[in-house]
């Protein structure tokens, strides 16, 4: 007959045996609720990776872009001899999300005027013989033809308002890109703010 001190010492096992499958099973799910959080860390970090990435390829065309255009310029004013050294400075945007152009209108508002002003001192400080191409640019509502025309509106409404700020007519060419060479994307409306602009592509 098994003594009672026997019994306790079996109960004391079972019990000890028992302890140890729920705390085996407690750990299991304290590691598997760590693997998850850890996961879903990862895909966090890699959302933003790529976010990065996409906002880098973004800038990286609008780079290439303005860049075409900028080289554009130096090419037309190098074969009408406009300049004495043949070289690109630097250039300003003026784009519709800080300098705003009244819808199907071309005459500059105050923010522009004041954006020309500082562009305009900027120039007479450096006190150089330079030329300036003023690019005008468009989203892409509306005909080809219609932006082309809009386009060069803006441009030529820059170069007037410079011109009463000191700088010779002679000195300065304008231009309509139309809707040919946004910056960013059209299907957007933050998109189609930053591709209504104008140039001032600053070469010498």
């Amino acid at each position: 007959m098994m003594t009672t001190k026997k019994m306790t010492g079996i109960a004391l096992a079972a019990a000890l045996i028992a302890s140890g499958c729920a705390t085996k099973k407690y750990v299991g799910e304290q590691v598997s609720a760590e693997e998850a959080r850890t996961n879903e860390k990862v895909a966090g970090v890699q959302g933003q990776v790529e976010q990065q990435q996409m906002t880098l390829k973004e800038h990286d065309t609008r780079i290439t872009a303005t860049s075409k255009t900028a080289q554009d310029a130096l090419d037309r004013a190098m074969a009408a001899g406009k300049l004495a050294e043949g070289k690109f400075l630097y250039e300003t945007v003026l784009s519709d999300d800080k300098v705003k152009f009244s819808f199907n209108k071309s005459e500059l508002s105050d923010d522009a005027k004041v954006a020309l002003d500082a562009f305009s001192e900027g120039l007479k400080s450096q006190n150089k013989n330079v030329f300036i191409e003023i690019q005008g640019h468009t989203d892409n509502i509306g005909g080809e033809d219609y932006n082309l025309k809009l386009g060069e509106s803006r441009a030529e409404a820059v170069r007037r308002y410079l011109s009463t700020k000191g700088i010779a007519l002679h000195r300065m060419s304008v231009i309509s890109y139309g809707e040919t060479s946004p910056v960013s994307d059209n299907k957007t409306k933050e998109g189609r703010a930053q591709n209504r602009r104008v140039v001032l592509v600053v070469l010498q």
